[in-house]
Order: structure tokens, then sequence, then C-alpha cells
């Protein structure tokens, strides 16, 4: 029985070790690359280190290379943008459906669950005409607006949290003469602090990272954002691999820091959307 509880122990944390490596050695290998020269790069395998890590000239010349000054603006305009109108949208509408009954109520969060099961990929066309009718193209609203009205990922997390808040502290604000917009804005809105937070991390980084959206609305370069913008090297520079590492590394630290802020608030949040 020993026998057989350390062999699977083994078995266990060699798992773990595969696992984690396949995770960590690709970042490694950005990282090494990122700053070597193109000398070392040709001359040195991928995975050894480089001579030097103070060599910071491939970090500028893809920054430069790539526009990125234009990309991380446009990006951040459109992760704001869509973070705000997910947040004030999906909280009201998930307070009105969480905390009233209404006709239809259940049919209206049925449809909302039918969405989620029809792949995006169908509805590309209907979402392209629409945008194309609005004049949305070939403007930062349109990517918007795809975000804003195709993802419902903060009507399931709000949804979850705003039920699990006990009913009587509306009434106990309703005795006090409180609104319901009051109530919304003063009690309930200030507890969905880890759900807001959960979908602040997680709707920013699939927009960070999403190249698809951004290629089919925003073709000018004027217009370009950070996933899109690692398509410049791919042509004149898709030789110079030291500066697409260089350029990948640069994409990946923003959401880096982003996780390490927020990390005890999406734990926090999914633990707690968990709990009954």
């Amino acid at each position: 029985m020993q026998r057989s509880s350390r062999i699977w122990d083994s078995v266990k944390y060699l798992s773990l070790l595969a696992a984690a490596f396949a995770i960590l050695f690709p970042p490694y290998i950005i990282i090494v690359n990122a700053f070597k020269t193109k000398e070392e790069f040709q001359t040195k395998s991928s995975i050894s280190l480089p001579d030097s890590f103070l060599n910071f000239s491939n970090f500028g010349a893809a920054f430069k290379s790539a526009d990125m000054t234009t990309a991380f603006g446009n990006t951040i305009i459109i992760i704001v943008v869509t973070l705000v109108l997910n947040i004030l949208i999906g909280s009201a509408f998930c307070y009105a459906v969480g905390r009233f009954n209404f006709k239809f109520k259940g049919a209206l969060v049925g449809l909302f669950l039918f969405a989620t099961i029809i792949p995006s990929i169908t509805t590309q066309v209907v979402n392209y005409k629409t945008i194309q009718a609005l004049e949305l193209t070939n403007n930062l609203m349109g990517p918007v607006l795809i975000y804003v009205g195709a993802d419902i990922l903060q009507i399931y997390i709000f949804l979850q949290f705003i039920r699990n808040i006990p009913y009587e502290l509306d009434e106990s604000a309703m005795l006090e003469g409180a609104s319901l917009f009051r109530i919304f804005r003063s009690i309930i809105f200030p507890l969905l602090a880890p759900a807001t937070a959960t979908i602040v991390i997680l709707k920013t980084i699939s927009i960070y990272n999403d190249m698809f959206i951004p290629y089919l609305y925003l073709p000018r370069p004027e217009h370009v954002v950070v996933s899109t913008s690692l398509m410049r090297f791919f042509g004149v520079n898709s030789g110079d691999w030291q500066m697409i590492s260089s350029a990948i590394l640069i994409i990946m630290i923003p959401t880096a820091i982003l996780y390490m802020f927020l990390q005890k608030y999406i734990f926090a949040g999914v633990t707690s959307g968990a709990v009954k």
C-alpha cells in the first residue's frame, strides 16, 4: 500500500513539473532572446542566456518599429470604455434581475444563457454588417460595441454576487427612505467590488490579447492596437526574432503587472461567487 502511494505521489509531482515546464519554457525563451544582439541570436542556441541582461537596444527599436505609443493608446481607450460600459450596464441589469420579480424574467435570463452556446464565429457576418451599417468600421467604438454587446460574462458574475447579498440590506435602506437608485449606488455596487475586479482582469486580458476583432474592424495603421502591432514584424523584419521577442515582452509586462495587483480580488471573486 505504501509503495503504491509513493508511486502515485511521484506521478503527481512529475505531472506538476511537466506542466510547470510547459508553462514557463515559452516565456523563458522570449526573455533570454529579447536581450540578445542579432549576432548572438545567430551564433548561439535560442535557449542559451544572453551575454548581458542590460542590452535594451532591442526594446527601443521594437517600440518604435511597431508604433507602440499609438498601439497602447488605442488599446487603453478601447479597454477603459468597454470596462466602464460593461460594469455599469451589467451591474444595473443584474440588480434589476436579481432583486425584482417581473414578467418573463426567467425567459430573459434564459436568452442570455442561450446566447452563450452559440459559437461566436457564426455571428461574425451579422456583427460586421451591423458595425458597417452604423459606420463604425475604422472607428475605435466599433470593437467597443462588439465587446460590450457580444460578451455577457459580466452578467453571470454580477448576478451570482447580487443573489448572495442579503435582501435585508435593501429593506433597511428603504426604511431610511433611500430610493432604489441610492440603494444600488451606495449599497449594492460597493459590495460588488470583488466581482468588478474579476471582470476587470478577465475582460482586460481578453481584449488585450484579442487580435481578430481589431484586425477585422480597425485595418488602418493609425488604429493599430498592441495585438495587431506585432504583425508589423512579419514582413521586412521577419528575421529579427530578438526584436520580436522584445516586442512580445513589452506587451506581456502590463498584463503581468495587472494580475499581480488584482490577483487577490480575482481569487476572492471566484471563491465568493462559488459560495451560496
